[in-house]
Parts: structure tokens; sequence; C-alpha cells
């Protein structure tokens, strides 16, 4: 009787490490992931938690073979014991979801801008499962319905809330069965139930493969269960079953992203704001998008300093308002009134996509300079500016395509500030941040809107969150 054959892995990770290649001959190459090993085999969950800009994109890009110039990495990576850097890019690319699928931390990257959602996923079916065109419009519209976007099938990505564009991009990535799922930051921009829903249908999928997954959400790695590893700045601190290192693990900075969460966070003290003078107010305000009313009689009042919390489900028109209040777009019915005296680009927006508020062809520091000479501001003030938000200097010689998520939402934010801005609309600027870093922000924000009298509209999807730092809450509500 023979033995039984040994299991191989489905993802093999060896001394895998990301260096970015130095702008002159007599530098080093810098070492941004060090040396990383572990297995996944099938039917395991391994979840990477940490900090922003702790290299856990960089695994991913790496392990799918998109690291952006200048990085490359060193080490070995296999797919079910096919050594991935032994074959030319093009057979690599081949395995691209029938082997490995990516769900990209922004949904943007993956969805055609000029595609109906339902067609988006039929044409994984057609083109990579070979159906007909009938039978893969059916199993796309099922793969909709299943994720909650029944009514959008027809919509475009630009039509979607941040939230729905990424359940659309996880249908997308999914369609054609890969059994390595590479999930970068899954549940960012959605409300609870909806995340929860995206949670297990992860979970299902890895019962067929296996599942890795980046995120910063304490609550959504237990949900998903099996392994965890933890990193800070490039470096592994710790690892083990997810429930022994949440609930018990002897690492301090794991212990400080548990206590950082937002339901743990104390109450912020928040200054007095009921005499201040109002900056903005709407009266009567409806908007409908197709067929689907948002939101109909709404008015609200915000006061300089004032911080007024918006939760709601996704979708809800939670962005859309906010666009309304800033002139971005157009009410059905109802005014906007705003106090005179600003300039009208003192009233800003800090975008929920921050990829699509940078030109990716342009360096950071390039683009910094264009706004403090266009609107002859103080550049004395951002390197202050940058030392608040937990930012490198360096980080301002790179494109936005070459930091972080959360990097670049802290980069959009030290923008904003340069500005000194009356009102901000800040749609979801936590979501792409850990705990840790999400509570400096935050408080960062309070303090600037104290400081500068700047009214803030703060959308988020964590009502524990609105809760600790807002003087007013409101809530959109579905029809």
């Amino acid at each position: 009787m023979t033995g039984s054959q040994p299991i191989i892995p489905l993802l093999q990770v060896e001394n895998l490490c990301v260096f970015s290649r130095p702008q002159a001959k007599n530098q080093a190459p810098e070492l941004l992931l060090e040396p990383l090993s572990f297995s996944l085999y099938p039917g395991e969950r391994l979840t990477i938690l940490g900090e922003t800009g702790a290299g856990k994109s960089l695994l991913m890009q790496a392990i799918m073979g998109t690291l952006p110039k200048p990085l490359y990495h060193q080490g070995r990576i296999r797919i079910a014991g096919q050594d991935l850097d032994a074959l030319p890019q093009t057979e690599r690319e081949q395995l691209w979801g029938r082997r490995i699928a990516l769900l990209p931390q922004e949904p943007w990257h993956a969805l055609d801008p000029l595609m109906p959602s339902q067609e988006q996923v039929s044409e994984v079916y057609q083109c990579v499962k070979g159906r007909k065109p009938d039978s893969a419009d059916h199993q796309a519209t099922q793969d909709l319905l299943a994720v909650g976007l029944q009514g959008a099938e027809h919509k475009r990505p630009d039509q979607l809330s941040g939230g729905m564009a990424q359940r659309l991009a996880f249908c997308a990535a999914t369609a054609a069965g890969a059994s390595l799922i590479l999930a970068d930051e899954p549940t960012k921009g959605l409300d609870t139930s909806c995340r929860e829903a995206l949670v297990q249908l992860l979970c299902k999928k890895s019962t067929q493969g296996t599942l890795l997954t980046i995120t910063h959400d304490v609550a959504v790695a237990r949900q998903l269960g099996g392994r965890i590893l933890v990193m800070k700045s490039g470096r592994l601190l710790d690892d083990g079953r997810i429930k022994q290192v949440l609930d018990d693990s002897a690492c301090q900075y794991t212990r400080q992203l548990i206590e950082a969460e937002p339901a743990r966070w104390p109450p912020y003290p928040l200054p007095n704001i009921q005499q201040a003078t109002p900056i903005l107010e709407a009266q009567e305000l409806s908007k409908q998008r197709g067929n689907k009313r948002l939101f109909e009689h709404l008015s609200l009042q915000i006061r300089r300093g004032e911080i007024l919390g918006l939760t709601g489900d996704s979708g809800c028109g939670k962005s859309t308002l906010g666009d309304i209040l800033l002139g971005l777009l157009p009410a059905d019915s109802g005014r906007v009134y705003r106090r005179g005296g600003f300039a009208p680009q003192r009233y800003l927006k800090l975008y929920q996509d921050p990829p699509a508020s940078f030109a990716p062809q342009v360096k950071l520091a390039q683009l910094f300079d264009d706004l403090i000479r266009l609107h002859r501001l103080d550049a004395k003030r951002l390197p202050a500016l940058l030392e608040r938000l937990n930012l490198s200097t360096h980080l301002l010689q790179r494109h936005s395509h070459q930091v972080s998520g959360g990097e670049l939402q802290r980069l959009a934010l030290a923008r904003v500030l340069l500005m000194e801005p009356v009102f901000l609309f800040a749609d979801e600027p936590v979501s792409r941040l850990d705990p840790i870093t999400a509570r400096d922000v935050l408080q960062l924000l309070v303090e600037v809107a104290t400081e500068y009298q700047c009214a803030v509209l703060l959308v988020s999807h964590d009502p524990a969150l609105v809760h600790k730092i807002c003087h007013t809450q409101r809530c959109l509500s579905l029809p």
C-alpha cells in the first residue's frame, strides 16, 4: 500500500521582500517589505492586519506580478507548486482570473468606466468560462443580486456609490472561479450589513480554494477567522490563529490596534458651537437618481467649527448630498445657501476615492507645488502638516500610484488643509486607514475644525466613530 501524496500549498511565499530602486547610482535600494514566508493550503484563510503603509498591498502586488516601477521583489512565489517568477509575464497574466484573482483596494481600477454593471460580470463568464450570452447574463444578474446590487444592472461604475462599486468589483473578480483569491481591503466603504454579507461571500469562496485578505478592520479579521499576520513598517510582528492573536497577544502593537477601534475611543472634547455663525444651510432638498428617490425635503444647517456626522446605508445618497451642498451637483428641488465673504475654493471636498483626485503621471511634489503657486499659499506649512499626519516628505518624490491607499488619503487631507477650508465635505476620510492612524487623523480633523472654525460634514459607515467625534448626527435611509 503506497502512502498518500503530500498536499501541495495553493500559495507558497518564501523569503519575499520588496525593494525600491534608487534614483542615483550611489544609493542603495530601499527595503519596503522585509523577508516574509508563509503557505496557504486548500480551505485556509489568512488575514494580514496592519497600519497604513505597512507593505500589505505591496505583498499582493508582488504575488500578482503588478508591482509598479521602480519597485521590484526578491524571493519565491509558487501557486500550486508552479514558480511564478519562472513564467514570462504573458503566461503569468493567463493565470489572472483563472487561477488567481485580485479584488483591489480601489474598485475603480478593476472596472470598465463605460460598461454597465451586468455586462462587466457577464463578460467574464463569456470570455473566461465560455458561456453563451444568455447564460452569462443570467448568472451575472444572480451574482449582483447576491451582493445587494439589484437594480444596478444597467448602471456604469460612475453611477454607483463607493460601496456599490466595491461589491461589483468582487463579482467581476471572482466570476471566473479562481481558487486563490487576494482581497485588498474588500470591505472599506461598506455599511455594516453589506460588510457582513461580503465577508460571508469571501468565506464561502475560500471553501473552494484559499483566501488571502488585507484589512485594517479588526472586526472583519475576527469574522474571517483562520490565521492572521500583523505587520508594521514592512515587518512581521505577530502571527497565529486569529482568536489567539486578537484576544491574547503578547505583541504591544497588536494590542494597540485593538484598543484603537472606534468603539473603544474616549469621547472627544468638542467645543461649544451654539453661538457660532452658520456657514451653510440647505432647505427642502430633494434628489432622485434614475427611478430611485435618494432623499426628499431634506433641510440642514451647519455652523463654523461644527462637525456634523452623516451615516446611512451604501448607496443612500450621502456622497450625492455633499456634492449638492458644494454646488458640484444640482438638486432636483430646494436651495443651498453658502455664507458670503469666502473664496469658492475654501468650500472643499475630501474624496472617498483618493486616486481619482491625483494626476497619476505627475509626481506628488509637483502637484503640491502647483497648488501652492496657483493659490499663493505658504509652502512652509506643508512639512509641518505632513508631520502631523505621520507622513514622510520623501513620499512627495513618488507618483500617486506608488504610495499606499492610506498614505494617499492622508496626502489628500494635507492638500485640503493647506487651503484653510471654511467648509469641508469629508467623504469617508478614514475608510482606508488602520484604526491607530484613523484615530490620529480624526483627532487632527477635530483640531482643524476648532483652529480654523471650519465646518465639517463627515460621512461614515461607522456609527461608533460618528458618535465619538461629531457635534450632531444625521442618518440617511433608503426609501
